[in-house]
């Protein structure tokens, strides 16, 4: 994104939008379940079932799976009008570890389908809203949420502030060391120790052998789990594997001269997630010539909800980048701009019918359970969460512009507390609704 692309400054948004309209729920005419049925007509639909359970779990997991509710909605508030790259689904369970291409670990947002360009508080108050959300979930006392919800708000504004005093290039290098949390902040120390120890035995290579079987030419297959993971056909097998060439093609140099050295051994369909159950997501089986393993994951990739739901108009290199090369180069290259380390393997496969990125599959990766969390850690977990997200919008040109409409901070945190309070009681209705309607479907 240029300055070309860029939206107006923060005092003309001031006088359009104020602070305080941010806390404003327009009321609209809603069909959240009607926008749940219109993304599982386009999901493959034996796993349609699978998709309704996992998003019946629990108020939290609906959440989880309800970003296009939140962006229709979105799309009807006053917002500020400074677009800055946007995750598009911050929750607090869409961060977590992972490994870093020089195998450090990393903590960092970790899911980027919904990634677009958008006003810089909608990732904030869907951050929020999950601090509410799960927070209840978890029987907590209401001001251990309200702490929790309230200082993520100031810690991102913070973490902002702090962003504006460096050079772009120091703001490109900065990122979030666990390690060293480990060691500045006593509140969720253990909490960390547990996840990273967790992490460092998730190795893409013990999956491999876990998820797979040998068979009599010696190479492997991955071990059918319906419906989570099933075998492909002949037909789509072929397909897939003549996709890999295009992936092959839009990988770093380096990436591609590493593949070359490895032969593919096999595909599987894999549902993962629980907003994402349904979409068309693969696993792929890599093999090099003394028997080591590599597992990448191939996954769907459609239009953002922030454009889709959220009406927000991409800019102009961002939609030529779409229409060149498909909307996996979106979830792409927006997960490298927002994570301060990213997968050296992302690439991206597009279809006339279905688009695609490709990552590593579970290359140390860990999330932090929340329910697991005692008061005075959920409270620190929310705060980090929201530094991480300040960091990824310090990538954007005009980021500053939202450190300047923030201005004191007192009154933005006072209006997005009190929009995720109110949206996390228009998500449990939503919830209530969607069990309802699938019981009696049932």
């Amino acid at each position: 994104m240029t300055d070309r692309d860029a939206p107006s400054a923060p005092d003309q948004g001031r006088r359009q939008v104020p602070r305080r309209d941010l806390a404003t729920l327009v009321p609209a005419k809603r069909d959240p379940l009607g926008i749940l049925e219109c993304q599982n007509s386009a999901r493959l639909q034996d796993l349609v079932p699978l998709r309704i359970e996992r998003m019946s779990a629990s108020p939290f997991a609906f959440y989880r799976g309800t970003a296009a509710i939140m962006a229709a909605d979105q799309a009807t508030d006053p917002h500020s009008g400074i677009l800055v790259a946007s995750c598009g689904d911050a929750h607090l369970s869409n961060f977590g570890l992972y490994a870093s291409p020089q195998r450090a670990l990393m903590f960092d947002l970790n899911d980027f389908d919904e990634a677009a360009w958008a006003p810089w508080e909608w990732d904030v108050k869907r951050l929020v809203t999950s601090v509410v959300i799960g927070g209840r979930a978890t029987d907590r006392n209401g001001s251990v949420v309200e702490a929790a919800a309230r200082g993520a708000i100031e810690a991102y504004v913070d973490a902002l502030r702090s962003a504006a005093k460096l050079t772009p290039l120091e703001r490109f290098y900065t990122h979030f060391d666990p390690r060293a949390a480990l060691h500045s902040d006593t509140r969720f120390a253990k909490m960390l120790r547990v996840t990273i120890k967790d992490a460092e035995r998730r190795t893409g290579t013990r999956a491999a052998f876990r998820l797979t079987e040998p068979i009599s030419d010696g190479s492997r297959r991955f071990l059918a789990v319906p419906p989570a993971m099933t075998h492909l056909d002949a037909g789509q097998l072929g397909q897939i594997q003549s996709d890999f060439e295009q992936y092959r093609r839009s990988a770093y140099v380096d990436v591609r001269a590493l593949l070359s050295q490895y032969n593919l051994d096999d595909i599987a369909r894999r549902a993962v997630g629980v907003g994402s159950v349904g979409t068309r997501c693969f696993v792929a089986l890599l093999r090099d010539r003394d028997g080591g393993l590599l597992i990448l994951q191939v996954k769907e990739a459609g239009r953002s909800v922030l454009e889709e739901f959220g009406c927000i108009p991409q800019p102009p290199t961002v939609e030529e980048d779409i229409a060149a090369a498909g909307q996996g180069s979106r979830v792409v290259g927006l997960q490298r701009i927002l994570q301060a380390f990213s997968d050296p393997f992302l690439g991206y496969i597009r279809r006339s019918t279905h688009d695609f990125y490709v990552r590593q599959f579970h290359d140390m990766k860990g999330s932090v359970e929340v329910e697991g969390l005692d008061d005075k850690a959920f409270v620190a977990y929310a705060a980090v969460c929201a530094k991480v997200l300040a960091r990824a919008h310090s990538q954007s040109p005009r980021f500053r512009d939202v450190v300047d409409y923030i201005g004191k901070g007192r009154r933005i945190a006072d209006s997005l507390l009190t929009w995720g309070y109110e949206y996390a009681e228009v998500s449990r209705g939503d919830y209530e609704a969607f069990l309802v309607a699938h019981r009696d479907e049932g």
